[in-house]
């Protein structure tokens, strides 16, 4: 992060925060699936499911579309019922066979004790074979794309990647690490304090005003209970960015066609994150959206990264 002051951000600023995804979009939808087997949506749109990953964990997932497998990855806070993903999926939906998924911890996907970056790429490698393709093709958005990073420099196979504003900031407050706000995080977590947590990342890590943070649950009622459903997965994420050296040594590893995407009206510290990011990767290149925000909109991205999973350019 940058050394701003907390009250010169905008209301743009703060809306572009990866954590006010939500509720500025209010995206919500009830899913229902039958234990080991594909059962229809509740939504009549597509099928929902499980897939079992290397750990016994039951991660949820709904399938949509026809065509080549496409992959979203969720970010902080998101999940099928909370996110952009819905959206996005319905858009690829035309073109492709969609999955997504909620990450361990997070609606109704399982978890397990202890956390190792490792156990959610096995999870993202179940749903992969799901998809049947040797490799698909995977867009990761926000820390999500930290997590699709770190698949593909383990050697998981993706056709193409696509990371929407990965959040690897340059200067997270002068220290350089999530470390202390993740052990803060843990804290309000072990004494039982949901809310305390949530309110903690949103103002201290990403720099909510305050007045937000707690107006959030009398304003959106819904977007606060669901984001203090997926509190416990917030030190996942954060476990994930504080792990830079997926684009120093371990950079070389990414080989797959890759494209970083990011929005023209984003603060700039993401902006500068992106060309980061798409400078480290060996073939990548990065790509900016005119009038987008951290705030992803379906209609205007899901073409552009149409175009380039379907292109034969590299």
């Amino acid at each position: 992060m940058t050394g701003r002051a907390l009250h010169t951000l905008s209301v743009e600023d703060v809306y572009t925060r990866e954590l006010l995804v939500i509720p500025a979009r209010g995206v919500a939808r009830n899913c229902f699936s039958s234990f080991g087997s594909i059962s229809p949506s509740s939504q009549g749109m597509g099928t929902d499911g499980f897939v079992t990953s290397s750990d016994g964990t039951r991660i949820a997932f709904t399938r949509l579309g026809s065509g080549p497998p496409v992959i979203i990855v969720d970010g902080a806070f998101c999940f099928r019922q909370n996110g952009p993903s819905k959206a996005l999926a319905e858009e690829f939906a035309k073109h492709f066979t969609v999955y997504y998924y909620d990450r361990r911890g997070r609606g109704e996907s399982g978890d397990s004790l202890g956390y190792d970056i490792q156990n959610e790429v096995d999870d993202l490698i179940a749903v992969s074979k799901k998809a049947g393709a040797e490799a698909p093709y995977v867009l990761g958005i926000s820390s999500g794309a930290g997590l699709a990073l770190e698949a593909a420099s383990r050697g998981v196979k993706f056709k193409k990647l696509a990371l929407y504003e990965p959040p690897y900031i340059a200067d997270i407050r002068h220290i350089g690490s999530f470390q202390p706000y993740r052990t803060r995080v843990e804290e309000y977590l072990a004494a039982g304090d949901r809310a305390g947590a949530v309110r903690y990342f949103m103002t201290d890590i990403y720099r909510a005003p305050k007045f937000f943070a707690y107006a959030m649950p009398i304003i959106m009622p819904r977007a606060w209970k669901h984001n203090k459903s997926v509190a416990p997965a917030l030190v996942y994420d954060l476990t994930i960015l504080d792990d830079k050296s997926v684009l120093t040594n371990r950079a070389k590893n990414v080989t797959v066609p890759t494209l970083v995407v990011g929005g023209m009206k984003s603060p700039q510290e993401l902006q500068e994150a992106v060309k980061q990011v798409a400078a480290a990767l060996p073939n990548a290149k990065s790509h900016f959206l005119e009038g987008q925000t951290h705030i992803v909109s379906a209609k205007v991205t899901v073409p552009v990264l149409q175009a380039f999973f379907t292109s034969t350019a590299n």
